[in-house]
């Protein structure tokens, strides 16, 4: 005659199946596994504020502008320009692998943060307009991250350089001062 002890314990690890099946089911659920917002009226993305008139909607731009710049200008400041200066780049450097590794993912950082500034301007007319004249300069960093890694010069700092110095002064001539924001390594590398 077999043990009651085990249809007991089939009973159980049956039980412990069936309950752990659920929790990964409604924790996957809960976690915004398989619904997405339809767009009606409480259905708006919880990250994307909707403003309601065009000033508002200029006012979200340029705060926008203004942190997507201000941390592009703070990883080329400190990642790129100032190890340059200190001579971080040069043959013999303590650390220059590090510094070129850092400065190569600085400036696809910044490469990337600019493209997002001007995107972001294009919600206020007249900054839109003022960054215009830039988009080529911002276009010719885009390697600028494999040239750093490879050993940067003098013209490709200074370009960099100036190309920051612009966004920064259309910025400040239409209301959106651009303060450097260093990125923390996590965000530089992520």
């Amino acid at each position: 005659m077999p043990s009651p002890v085990r249809p007991r314990a089939a009973v159980r690890r049956a039980a412990v199946a069936l309950l752990l099946a659920c929790a990964l089911t409604l924790g996957a659920a809960a976690c915004g596994g398989a619904k997405k917002s339809d767009g009606r009226a409480g259905g708006s993305a919880a990250g994307t504020p909707s403003p309601s008139t065009s000033v508002e909607r200029q006012k979200f731009a340029k705060t926008r502008f203004v942190a997507n710049a201000g941390l592009a200008a703070g990883a080329a400041y400190k990642w790129i320009i100032k190890p340059y200066r200190a001579g971080g780049f040069q043959k013999g450097a303590a650390h220059r692998k590090s510094a070129l590794v850092k400065a190569g993912l600085a400036g696809v950082f910044t490469y990337n943060r600019l493209k997002a500034a001007v995107r972001n301007a294009q919600g206020d007319p007249a900054l839109s307009k003022a960054l215009a004249p830039l988009n080529s300069g911002i276009e010719s960093l885009k390697n600028l991250g494999t040239k750093l890694r490879g050993g940067a010069d003098g013209a490709d700092v200074a370009s960099f350089q100036n190309v920051i110095g612009g966004v920064k002064d259309a910025g400040a001539k239409h209301g959106a001062t651009v303060t450097d924001q260093v990125p923390s390594a996590s965000q530089l590398g992520g």
